[in-house]
């Protein structure tokens, strides 16, 4: 454990990350204000204030709990990445041995998607079932990155969804319509909903809204899934910078998939 957390450090997976502290802040500020584009699909049970806000992510991410402060650094600590890795990969060979059926989905397609693929790929080895619906769906892109001139779809890559626009480019994408869109065609052809989700952003937002157990990962500046954790929608979250290098992601990656099946 001790080599994880320094490994965290020095990928700037964790530690001093490059996420600012007025980015923490602000977005703390708007998902406390309900803005579409931060609550990820996930409406909050209360309303939370911003000091409250920043109080939750000060305990399960470690940046600063001060709402006075909003520029400067701010911090994920390493160990309560590796402590909500642990819960993760509990959660992930539970999956394993009752063989469930699972959807994996990132709205961080050049980035944290390398640890999807890696779960995705190791619990189809390990004899559950991917479910991939609604292939091609259109969704919309509420909030910050809504302006584009054509609608999101859905599209899987090795199993892992993810949003694709016009099928020529990958994005970057908050929307929960995505995973909206898949879970209502499930329902449409009278399937079962999934056992678990392994998501991020939007996609890990709807799946909890929907009541689905939730495993998902969310950067310092991004509140909603960790606020869906404190109020008990979320299985569990973990704080990690979601968008580095993919490549740095691999040691997460074998952390989290020690135990669940041998690596694709």
């Amino acid at each position: 454990m001790p080599e994880l957390v320094n490994y965290l450090r020095e990928a700037l997976l964790a530690g001093d990350v490059e996420t600012t502290r007025d980015s923490n802040h602000g977005n703390a500020a708007a998902f406390a204000e309900g803005r579409e584009g931060y609550v990820f699909g996930l409406v909050p049970l209360k309303t939370w204030t911003l000091p409250e806000v920043l109080a939750v992510m000060a305990e399960r991410v470690g940046i600063d709990p001060d709402p006075g402060r909003s520029t400067g650094t701010d911090i994920i600590d390493p160990h309560k990445t590796v402590r909500a890795l642990e819960r993760m990969r509990d959660r992930l060979r539970l999956a394993a041995r009752r063989r469930e059926r699972v959807i994996v989905a990132t709205g961080h397609p050049a980035g944290i998607i390398e640890v999807h693929l890696a779960i995705a790929a190791a619990l189809r080895a390990a004899g559950c079932e991917l479910l991939q619906p609604a292939p091609g769906a259109a969704f919309d892109g509420p909030g910050r990155y809504a302006s584009r001139e054509f609608p999101l779809a859905v599209r899987y890559i090795g199993g892992v969804a993810v949003a694709a626009e016009r099928g020529i480019a990958l994005w970057h994408t908050h929307s929960p319509d995505g995973m909206r869109a898949m879970l209502a065609e499930l329902d449409q052809q009278r399937q079962a909903p999934p056992d678990l989700v392994v998501a991020d952003h939007g996609f890990a937002g709807a799946a909890a809204a929907a009541g689905l157990d939730v495993v998902s990962f969310a950067d310092s500046n991004d509140p909603a899934l960790f606020i869906g954790e404190a109020e008990g929608r979320v299985s569990v979250t973990v704080p990690i910078d979601d968008n580095v290098q993919p490549q740095l992601y691999g040691p997460v990656s074998d952390f989290l998939l020690e135990g669940v099946a041998a690596k694709a």
